[in-house]
């Protein structure tokens, strides 16, 4: 089991940038990937990025590829998504997850345990 936290989010304009933290609880953090999914009003949630649990791969949704970046620190159970160059229809709630899959794919199904979320609002 393992709970997960996000912080970070807020109001932004056009072009900054912002960096969402995840903490999670738990001894076996290390053991699990990490991912970051967004949900905007009225859409569906939609993958964003993940990391491997050893680091060894990540993977984006075009949407972001090139502008976010995600990491971890496995020494301070917390996982990090920096997001450069925002954009208006980056607008949503960001949601930080964990899959017990040694290498999970795009599909929600593939996560485990999920955090509340934070809100991430890009004005123009």
């Amino acid at each position: 089991q393992v709970q997960l936290v996000e912080t970070g989010g807020g109001l932004v304009q056009t072009g900054d940038s912002l960096r969402l933290s995840c903490a999670a609880s738990g001894r076996t953090f290390s053991r699990y990937s990490m991912g970051w999914f967004r949900q905007a009003p009225g859409k569906e949630r939609e993958f964003v990025a993940h990391i491997t649990w050893n680091i060894v791969s990540t993977d984006y949704a075009d949407s972001v590829k090139g502008r976010f970046t995600i990491s971890r620190d496995n020494a301070k159970n917390t996982v990090y998504l920096q997001m450069n160059n925002l954009k208006p229809e980056d607008t949503a709630v960001y949601y930080c997850t964990a899959s017990l899959l040694v290498r999970p794919g795009k599909a929600q199904s593939d996560y485990n345990y999920w955090g509340q979320g934070t809100q991430v609002t890009v004005s123009t």
